[in-house]
C-alpha cells in the first residue's frame, strides 16, 4: 500500500486529469468518488465528488487532505482506484488486508484541462458544433443548438461515444477495421460512431448497420450517401442470417429485443470480434424458465421475477462471454432517469475460449434455466 500511495502522491498536482475511486467494500450510499484538480484564487485544491444515489456532493480540499482521504478510502471503504494524469495511468486493487496490486501505464493525454471550480460538462460532440446527421435526425438545430425534447438523446449519444473512445485501442492498426451494428434502427448511434471514428479521429474503418425494417434501411443509406460516408452502409436482414462478412473487429448491439441479443453475441464470438458492446432489451426468455424452491417466496411476485430474470439473463451472458475468452464488464449505459434499458455488456477478447464453466453450470442447475446463448455455443465454447 505504501508503494501505491507514493505513486499516487506523485500524480496529485496540476497535471492530474482525474482520480476515480470505486467498488465499495460494504453496502453504502456512496458508490463512487471522483477527484480532479481545481484552481481557487490561484491556489491548487482537489475537488472530490461523491456519488450518492442520484446526488453528487462536491468538496474542495488541500493536497495534504486529499492524500489522507485517498489512503483512508482505499484501506477502509473502497477496493479500486484509477489515477489518470497527463503522462500515465495508475490502476490498482486493494484487498481487505490493505495489500495493493497495481500497474502503471505510460501515456500522453492530449488537450488542455479546465481547472475552474465550476465547469461545464465536456461532451465528445459539443453543442454549437454543427453535426449534419444530428440536424437531419432532429436532435440539433441548423445553428448547432440541441433541441430541448432531444437533449436526453444527445446525452445518450455522447455517453455511447465515451464507451467507443475507451475501446479504440483494441481495434487493429495495420488494416481496415470492420464494425457491425446489429439492430441499428434509426441509427443515431451508428452515425455518431462513424462520425467520431472516421471524421474526427481519422481511423481506417468501415461500419455496417443491420435492421429488419426496409424503410429505415433505405433512409439510413440515403443519409450516408448524402454526407459522403463512403464506408458506412446499411442492410436489411436478421442477425442470425447475416453472412456478408467473414471478419469483424467490433460488434455493437443496442436494444436488440430478447434473444436477438444472444444471436448477436454468438455471431461476435464466432467471428472472434475483439470488442463487443451490447445493450440488451426485453429479456423475457428466462422469466418463463426460472424455478427455484428457495427463491419461490419472492418469485411469486411477477414484477420481482421479471426484474430478477432480466439481471440474471445479462449476468449469464457475461459468464458465457468470459468462458469464450472475453474480459467482460457489466456497466451502466446511462442514468435510469433517461432509460430503463441501462445495462451495457462490454467484452474485450483477451484469450481463446474455453473458460471454466463449473460455476455457470451450478447456477444453471440452481435456477433450472436453458439460455439461448448457451445453446448457440454448444459446438464451440460449451464442449
Amino acid at each position: 500500500m505504501n508503494r501505491l500511495m507514493e505513486q499516487i502522491k506523485s500524480e496529485l498536482n496540476i497535471d492530474l486529469v482525474r482520480v476515480i475511486i470505486s467498488n465499495p467494500r460494504h453496502k453504502t450510499e456512496c458508490n463512487k468518488i471522483k477527484i480532479r484538480p481545481v484552481l481557487i484564487k490561484e491556489a491548487l485544491y482537489f475537488q472530490c465528488s461523491k456519488q450518492e444515489g442520484k446526488k453528487v456532493l462536491h468538496e474542495n480540499i488541500t493536497y495534504e487532505e486529499v492524500v489522507s482521504q485517498i489512503e483512508n478510502w482505499m484501506l477502509c471503504e473502497f477496493k479500486q482506484i484509477e489515477v489518470t494524469s497527463r503522462t500515465k495511468v495508475i490502476t490498482a486493487m486493494v484487498n481487505k488486508k490493505g495489500t495493493a496490486t497495481f500497474k502503471v501505464k505510460n501515456q500522453v493525454t492530449q488537450g488542455t484541462k479546465d481547472l475552474s471550480h465550476n465547469r461545464k460538462k465536456q461532451y465528445i460532440l459539443e453543442e454549437g458544433e454543427v453535426v449534419p446527421f444530428l440536424v437531419d435526425l432532429n436532435v440539433m438545430s441548423k445553428d448547432g443548438k440541441i433541441l430541448k425534447p432531444k437533449y436526453d438523446k444527445f446525452k445518450q449519444i455522447n455517453r455511447f461515444l465515451e464507451f467507443i473512445r475507451d475501446v479504440v485501442e483494441y481495434l487493429p492498426k495495420d488494416r481496415k477495421s470492420t464494425i457491425i451494428d446489429f439492430g441499428c434502427g434509426k441509427s443515431y448511434l451508428t452515425f455518431a460512431m462513424y462520425y467520431y471514428l472516421k471524421e474526427k479521429l481519422g481511423l481506417d474503418i468501415r461500419i455496417i448497420g443491420l435492421d429488419l425494417k426496409k424503410d429505415v434501411i433505405e433512409h439510413c443509406n440515403s443519409l450516408a450517401e448524402k454526407y459522403g460516408y463512403d464506408e458506412l452502409c446499411f442492410y436489411e436482414g436478421s442477425i442470425e442470417e447475416f453472412t456478408k462478412v467473414n471478419q469483424v473487429d467490433m460488434v455493437v448491439t443496442l436494444h436488440a429485443c430478447d434473444t436477438a441479443t444472444d444471436y448477436a453475441l454468438h455471431k461476435a464470438i464466432t467471428w472472434g470480434a475483439k470488442v463487443i458492446l451490447s445493450v440488451p432489451c426485453c429479456q423475457h426468455e428466462l422469466n418463463g424458465q426460472i424455478e427455484n424452491e428457495v427463491l419461490q417466496p419472492i418469485l411469486k411476485y411477477g414484477l420481482i421475477k421479471e426484474r430478477m430474470a432480466a439481471l440474471i439473463t445479462d449476468g449469464v451472458r457475461g459468464q458465457l462471454l468470459e468462458a469464450a475468452g472475453y474480459h467482460t464488464q457489466i456497466m451502466e449505459f446511462i442514468d435510469l432517469e433517461h432509460t430503463p434499458k441501462n445495462i451495457l455488456i462490454r467484452g474485450i477478447k483477451t484469450k481463446e475460449g474455453k473458460g471454466n464453466l463449473d460455476e455457470y453450470y451450478k447456477l444453471k442447475e440452481f435456477l433450472h434455466i436453458q439460455p439461448t446463448l448457451e445453446q448457440l455455443l454448444q459446438d464451440s465454447v460449451m464442449k
